[in-house]
């Protein structure tokens, strides 16, 4: 299945600077008031607001129709931008859900005030380590940050990205600076190991001569060719290639980080539910749907990302998220991506 998954883009900052405005558009013109204790006056359909892309999610959003019985409408973006956008529309949007591709953006509404508690059964449904601590989204797949290796040019392959910028590595590892994996994953180090600490990393690992990607498909492409020898990305961008081209064709292998490493980061794609939806019980039906079994094994067998719930197994026979050891991160805290780009403007990455 082609991927289509994009970065976040200088407008990301957006999210952050516009905190001012999560509580503009109350009053008489904002939306109709909360109708949750009212079944009579739900809303006949679901506005969502996706940051997962089209080609990735619509069938899965067509099932989610039939689940909840209601009319689905999808408005597809950047999750960055469309966090901005809904921090700016306040209680006059109109979206019910909204999809994010990342923790950050789900994590700058539910800091500005913007997302409703969801249910227990829901948040207890995914590891604590994959939820808003204040119950307000829940991740529905995850990601896992791998470094991936030529297997004839690489016989040992790191398992930490503090090897990437020793000079054994000088201008062999490739990356992609201004995707949203790669910013997360930098967010994640600055939540982990502080400001300073991440700075220098950024400046080493720049001193290193990475060579520069727009996307982590051509990060893979030129490991697999062999120009480069390592390269950094997430795991099912190599899930996806094999199953298109077969395992055996392909040079490229992936190291999982040790445990606890920042570059062992698991990212989530979730959903929250917006305050002042006046589709709150359809859109609930609509998390649980996510999370159950069906929508589970459709993430774990056609975007070939981790499921989180419902017990599904990943056909990929990925290595277990306990195994991967993921640092202990808040994610929501992955919101702070204005300081993180700020980070890589001045190491002359972005």
């Amino acid at each position: 299945m082609s991927s289509s998954r994009s970065g976040v883009g200088a407008l990301a900052v957006t999210v952050l600077s516009l905190p001012f405005l999560a509580a503009c558009g109350g009053g008489a013109d904002g939306k109709a008031a909360d109708t949750s204790q009212d079944p009579a006056a739900e809303s006949s359909s679901l506005v969502v607001y996706s940051g997962r892309s089209e080609d990735l999610i619509a069938p899965l959003l067509k099932d989610l129709e039939k689940a909840t019985g209601a009319e689905v409408e999808v408005r597809y973006g950047d999750s960055a931008e469309l966090a901005a956008q809904l921090l700016e529309e306040g209680n006059r949007t109109k979206a019910d859900l909204f999809f994010s591709q990342d923790a950050g953006a789900l994590g700058a509404l539910g800091k500005n005030g913007r997302l409703a508690e969801l249910p227990q059964k829901s948040l207890d449904a995914v590891d604590e380590t994959f939820r808003a601590e204040d119950g307000t989204w829940v991740g529905v797949s995850g990601r896992a940050r791998v470094i991936a290796y030529n297997s004839d040019k690489v016989k040992n392959a790191p398992t930490s990205v503090n090897d990437l910028t020793k000079p054994t590595w000088k201008g062999k590892v490739g990356y992609a600076p201004t995707n949203a994996s790669f910013q997360a994953f930098v967010t994640g180090m600055r939540v982990m190991r502080g400001d300073d600490a991440t700075r220098a990393w950024l400046k080493d690992f720049k001193a290193n001569e990475p060579q520069v990607f727009e996307k982590n498909g051509a990060v893979l492409d030129a490991v697999d060719t062999g120009k480069a020898e390592l390269g950094l990305i997430n795991h099912y961008y190599w899930y996806e290639k094999a199953a298109e081209a077969g395992e055996d064709k392909l040079k490229a292998r992936l190291s999982f980080p040790a445990k606890g490493d920042p570059g062992a980061l698991v990212n989530v794609a979730g959903v929250g539910i917006l305050k002042n939806t006046d589709a709150d019980a359809t859109a609930r039906k609509a998390v649980e749907f996510l999370l159950s079994e069906q929508a589970q094994t459709y993430f774990a067998d056609e975007t070939h990302e981790y499921p989180l719930a419902a017990g599904v197994s990943s056909k990929d026979e990925l290595p277990t998220l306990d195994s991967i050891g993921t640092p202990e991160v808040d994610l929501s805290k992955l919101e702070s991506l204005d300081v993180t780009l700020e980070m890589l403007q001045e190491a002359g990455m972005v």
